[in-house]
């Protein structure tokens, strides 16, 4: 009897020792011929792999995870190859050489390019998820809302989903600890209401201040490089700046492009003056001058219908009394102006961090005019449109105290593509919509 009962004891601490997939699998890549798969495993497993083939034929492709594994985080991505365009695959993640029951399917892109136009697509965005924590929650009410907006999100036939910043929201426990970082990141993408997110559609995400370090942090934040580590780690993006500096990339999916920014990196504290004896100050940087050079190269280089500048922080509301790039004039003048002499077509600014979503519309005179469009918030606490912002003259479209997330939708024949985008509630529901043309967005002749 008393072996029994220890045994019974032991369990659960038996059970916790096991291998196993602790978050994903998420698809963090698709493209023409290779996908790339995330998942986050147990520190007892020794191997991982995945087994693979088309959809309705034996899984006969195999690839393995060839990096160290033990560590308390063990987050991971595996590349599969050799694939065929717009051809659907299964797959099923292995540990240790067992089968598991995690697993899914996807889609590789089509080869339209000189062949047919380009064909319509979906997206996702959204900004601003926390997730309760109560041991280490302020207290008071709960910060977290609504989280099963997570399970409309999965079952939309988006090709993939865009994260604007604030995927996970560090807590005091978390800003000064490497342990900590890693640990909040983990935690929260293992939770069980976003793991059918995760696998049906591909994740590209950028950060803003709360999944890179502590409030409004920028430049100055000691543990930046750690930070960058572990959101490298958890959205693995293709690429992730350069010179080991930043997290700013590029995606492609048919006639868009997608710069995604980095606005903490190089970010100078935001209580840095605007203004030195009534002149701009030149040295209040928000993307600094190596992501600046990129962005600008980039965007030349495109050849794109419609190219999105995807920012953490608001680009073109000026009267926000939060982040907003309108707070580092000498930066965002100096791209307006390289996106007015250059005659860039198609821009459009996609952000999140208000709490709110709105599409903000500023005029250029002589040319067409530039929209940001900010989704937010997922699940965090909403906000009202008061003060300044209650009746802002440049807002076309608002919606404030709702959670939600945006679906972004492109189509229509050559030469007349249309962007849509579709506000969504918590059970899915249309909350409001804005739609521009192709033809709105070029500059005249």
């Amino acid at each position: 009897m008393t072996r029994i009962l220890s045994i019974l004891l032991l369990l659960p601490f038996l059970v916790f020792a096991q291998p196993r997939v602790i978050s994903g699998p998420m698809l963090a890549g698709v493209e023409l011929r290779d996908v790339r798969v995330w998942t986050e495993v147990s520190p007892a497993v020794k191997s991982v792999s995945i087994r693979y083939g088309q959809t309705g034929k034996e899984m006969t492709g195999r690839a393995s995870y060839r990096g160290v594994l033990g560590k308390d985080f063990n987050p991971l991505t595996i590349t599969i190859g050799g694939l065929e365009p717009n051809t659907t695959y299964d797959y099923l993640i292995y540990i240790d050489g067992k089968k598991t029951d995690r697993g899914g399917s996807f889609t590789t892109k089509e080869l339209w390019q000189w062949r047919k136009p380009a064909p319509d697509f979906s997206f996702l965005a959204g900004s601003c998820s926390y997730f309760n924590e109560a041991n280490y929650d302020r207290p008071g009410r709960s910060y977290g809302q609504d989280s099963s907006i997570f399970e409309p999100m999965s079952k939309e036939k988006a090709d993939f989903m865009l994260w604007l910043g604030d995927a996970w929201y560090s807590r005091e426990v978390d800003y000064y600890s490497e342990w900590g970082l890693w640990n909040r990141a983990s935690r929260d993408r293992s939770l069980a209401v976003l793991q059918p997110l995760w696998k049906a559609m591909a994740h590209y995400g950028i950060w803003d201040d709360h999944d890179y370090g502590p409030n409004n942090s920028g430049k100055s934040y000691e543990l930046k490089d750690v930070s960058r580590q572990v959101f490298n780690a958890y959205f693995p993006n293709k690429s992730a700046g350069q010179n080991g500096q930043g997290i700013y990339t590029k995606i492609q999916h048919n006639d868009a492009d997608f710069f995604l920014v980095d606005d903490r990196w190089w970010r100078s504290d935001d209580r840095t003056r605007d203004s030195i004896n009534g002149q701009p100050n030149p040295d209040k940087r928000m993307l600094g001058a190596q992501q600046m050079e990129w962005l600008k190269d980039a965007l030349l280089y495109s050849n794109a219908i419609f190219k999105f500048i995807v920012i953490g922080s608001q680009a073109l509301n000026h009267v926000s009394p939060y982040d907003k790039w309108t707070d580092f004039p000498v930066e965002r003048q100096e791209l307006l102006d390289f996106i007015r002499l250059y005659k860039i077509n198609g821009v459009v600014f996609i952000s999140g961090d208000r709490h709110h979503s709105e599409v903000i519309k500023m005029a250029r005179p002589g040319t067409y005019p530039l929209y940001d469009v900010t989704v937010s918030p997922l699940t965090s606490g909403t906000h009202k449109f008061d003060g300044p912002e209650a009746n802002n003259p440049l807002r076309v479209f608002g919606l404030d105290q709702k959670n939600n997330y945006g679906r972004f939708t492109i189509s229509g024949p050559k030469g007349l593509r249309k962007l849509t985008v579709d506000f969504l509630g918590t059970k899915g529901e249309k909350l409001g919509s804005w739609e521009v043309n192709e033809t709105e967005l070029k500059t005249p002749r």
